[in-house]
């Protein structure tokens, strides 16, 4: 480190006498990683570890690191508040196997036995496999960590030593978090407790245990009404405006909690509301936020952005200005993308002309500023398609009512475009090769239209409906 750690009588031993060559298997290295990663990024750190005492008896660590930066803002010094408490566990039991020889010590006791027997193995060995002479900690946390789910199962069939570090929960944590997300894994933690990461990683990659049930919810959303728009935020689900009788645009806000004992719809009460609106677009941004885009109103189509923040202790819609907006249009459709973009694309104008065209606007700017992202070729006009995002910053567009010719024909047709590339462009898939490779069950949904798609953490996509 070029700065300086300031403690108070503070002894990070982490191991449990002076002869251990390596730390002790119970303390937990994800939290041994986040220490060094908050040190080496200047953040505040705050977490549990597990110590020991110089007598050897454990005891837990609350720590607290804080850095301290001079007047040019570069951090000079950290300081750290701990408080100590017992630490009630069994140090004989570990969470996996901790390997104590390295493989050169292992292949040199097999290669003596080998000598001696005659049997000429010795040759056999004089290529070590490298990678196996790692640390746990660095095979787990350089190495794996850098993996999807799906690639550690794998990767577990190799040796048994691996296979045993890709049994650690910790490990597993973290895989799951560094392909899906901090926001995705923290919303999982609870599922954890029952199932383990490992269960939870293999449902949602395989999906080998999704079923749907019936929920019986208390409330009701009054009046009546259709072509609204629904979205999640979180466990709960977020439903605004629509078409009520008589074509009556609607403009009130409703909340379902899905995490509470007796799930109920409630009426959100807000201070001011978009004007009413059906065929629009609601979408959540980091998971809290919502916006609305577009729609038909009273006055015909709309092109405006209103947000809100569902946590705030008085809800309150607000209006962005975003420069130059798309055009005005109904039932087209939205994304968000690193919880602060949204994405609008397609739909259709008060004429009834489909549209093709893509809008990108960064909420997170102090002057939002709507863009189109430009491609030298763009799918076929549509509205009612739906928008996904996964790997964070691809999308796929999937169906939709799509120009084809002089017709309109329901699309089955998915297309997809990378706004991380320096040019984004759109491509569409070749689905069919889906179904001659990997699983033989596959099927190409049908065309559809006013459907809904939902990404999964794994980066599936499921769609329903239309």
């Amino acid at each position: 480190m070029d700065f300086i750690l300031l403690f108070c009588f503070s002894r990070f031993l982490q191991y449990r006498d002076r002869r251990a060559q390596r730390r002790h298997p119970l303390v937990d290295p994800f939290v041994v990683s986040e220490i060094r990663r908050c040190l080496e990024e200047g953040i505040e750190f705050e977490g549990e570890l597990l110590n020991f005492r110089k007598d050897g008896t454990p005891l837990v660590n609350r720590l607290k690191l804080a850095p301290i930066r001079d007047d040019d803002g570069i951090v000079t010094h950290v300081i750290g508040i701990q408080v100590y408490s017992e630490a009630k566990l069994d140090l004989n039991h570990v969470s996996y196997p901790v390997f104590k020889e390295t493989c050169k010590q292992q292949l040199d006791q097999s290669s003596k036995c080998s000598y001696l027997s005659g049997n000429p193995l010795f040759n056999h060995h004089q290529e070590i496999c490298g990678i196996l002479q790692l640390s746990d900690e660095v095979l787990a946390y350089n190495i794996l960590s850098r993996l999807t789910p799906r690639d550690v199962a794998s990767i577990g069939s190799v040796c048994r030593r691996i296979r045993q570090l890709t049994k650690n929960e910790h490990v597993r944590k973290m895989v799951c978090q560094n392909a899906w997300g901090k926001e995705v894994t923290g919303t999982l933690d609870m599922m954890t407790r029952k199932l383990g990461w490992g269960r939870l990683a293999r449902e949602l990659t395989t999906l080998e245990a999704v079923c749907w049930r019936k929920l019986t919810v208390g409330g009701a959303v009054e009046p009546s009404r259709c072509n609204f728009s629904a979205c999640a935020a979180g466990n709960r689900l977020v439903l605004f405006g629509g078409e009520g009788v008589d074509m009556q645009p609607m403009n009130d806000t409703f909340v379902l909690n899905l995490e509470a004992a007796n799930p109920e719809w409630q009426l959100v009460s807000v201070e001011s509301s978009p004007p009413g609106r059906w065929g629009h677009t609601l979408s959540c941004l980091n998971g809290s936020w919502l916006v609305v885009f577009g729609g038909c109103g009273r006055q015909g189509l709309l092109n405006d952005v209103f947000v809100l923040d569902l946590d705030a202790k008085q809800p309150s819609w607000r209006e962005v200005s975003g420069g130059t907006p798309p055009l005005p249009r109904s039932w087209h459709s939205s994304c968000t993308v690193d919880g602060s973009k949204l994405v609008v694309s397609g739909g259709c104008t008060d004429a009834g002309v489909l549209l093709s065209d893509t809008y990108l606007l960064d909420l997170t700017t102090e002057k939002p500023t709507w863009k189109e992202i430009p491609s030298s070729w763009t799918p076929p006009s549509r509205l009612g398609h739906s928008l996904s995002v996964y790997s964070r910053t691809k999308i796929l567009m999937f169906g939709g009512l799509a120009k084809s010719g002089n017709l309109q024909l329901r699309s089955g047709e998915a297309y997809t475009i990378d706004l991380e590339d320096e040019e984004p462009q759109w491509r569409q898939l070749d689905c069919s090769a889906f179904t001659s490779v990997g699983n033989q069950n596959a099927v190409i949904p049908p065309p559809r239209l006013d459907h809904v798609a939902v990404s999964m953490p794994c980066g599936r996509i499921i769609i329903f409906g239309g």
